[in-house]
């Protein structure tokens, strides 16, 4: 494990970018930086930091997407109500649970919600208050645990036929209460430790960089396809933090726990290919409407990409998963217990 200066830089750096991706599309910050974050920190260390600058980035979305609340108010506010329940089972569960079993369920849930979003999975949505109430706790326990939420809410909001202007403005009030409350419930359980503020000072000043800049950046850039290649990253990532820590608890051996990021990178190299290849005619009719509403994953491939640089990007990612499984499972490379 590194040392903490080596930890906050690299940790550092994994915030600025994540703060690049939060600017450039909406969300992103916790589930980018909490699966690298935590081959570093524990839960218990990192999530008080990510909460706090969490609640920062959740206004500044509101507020830019305040003519959207009132449309919206009525399909979330189920949301809100389970939250709170949620919330408290989840910040008992950080302050009592081992980290590494943490750990472990943070990935076990993250990874297939991540792969799902990425697949463009489609459901119609139409009862607020029957799927509202139980989805809301469970997004409660998740968030306060893991201090991730944006892959269930946006496949939630995907399927239900939201205005672009809504869907943003109901992301960021769900979160603007689910990152608050964990906020104060962490903080009346004593888990803002030095360590934790060390962090948040690194954090506050990469986000005042990291998000405007990725705000700039994206308009001159295809914002699918740079979605899309964040979830493989984000995905390849949860694949490996999750190998890695079954071997830490002792379940899996080296090097069959790897196995994991293997059939997880095979598995987004098939989704991409769908991505970059397969033409959705159904995409123009979904865009095209008055409203412009959004009732496919945002994964759903457009129009226009990034031209050619669109179709170098996913062979690059191709190649790079072939390099890593052969890395893997090659017998002439041993991976680090």
């Amino acid at each position: 494990m590194p040392s903490l200066d080596t930890a906050l830089i690299i940790l550092a750096g994994i915030a600025l970018f994540a703060a690049f991706v939060n600017g450039a599309i909406g969300y992103g910050f916790s589930s980018l930086t909490v699966p690298l974050g935590l081959l570093f920190y524990t839960n218990r260390i990192l999530n008080p930091a990510v909460v706090v600058v969490e609640v920062l980035i959740n206004f500044y979305v509101l507020f830019i997407n305040r003519n959207g609340v009132p449309a919206v108010l009525k399909r979330v506010f189920p949301i809100l109500i389970g939250l709170l329940p949620g919330i408290a089972i989840g910040a008992f569960v950080v302050a009592s649970v081992h980290p590494g079993w943490i750990k472990l369920g943070t990935y076990t849930v993250i990874l297939p919600l991540i792969l799902i979003q990425a697949a463009g999975w489609r459901r119609p949505i139409r009862s607020a208050w029957t799927i509202g109430l139980p989805f809301g706790t469970a997004l409660g326990v998740l968030y306060s645990v893991t201090t991730i939420s944006g892959p269930p809410l946006a496949i939630l909001f995907n399927n239900q036929g939201l205005v672009k202007n809504e869907f943003r403005a109901g992301l960021a009030l769900v979160r603007v209460a689910e990152s608050s409350v964990t906020a104060i419930v962490y903080y009346h359980l004593g888990l803002f430790v030095a360590e934790s503020e060390n962090i948040l000072l690194v954090f506050i000043p990469i986000v005042l960089v990291g998000i405007p800049l990725g705000a700039y950046v994206i308009r001159r850039l295809d914002a699918e396809t740079f979605r899309r290649i964040c979830m493989s990253f984000d995905a390849w990532v949860v694949g490996f933090g999750l190998s890695r820590v079954l071997i830490e608890l002792n379940l899996v051996e080296s090097p069959w726990a790897y196995s994991v990021l293997a059939g997880t990178i095979l598995i987004d190299l098939y989704l991409l290919y769908i991505f970059f290849t397969v033409p959705r005619a159904a995409a123009a009719a979904d865009r095209s409407g008055p409203d412009d509403r959004m009732s496919s994953d945002m994964s759903e491939r457009p129009s226009d990409r990034f031209g050619p640089l669109g179709s170098l990007l996913g062979y690059a990612i191709a190649l790079a998963g072939i390099a890593m499984l052969i890395y893997i499972f090659s017998p002439a490379i041993r991976l680090p217990l």
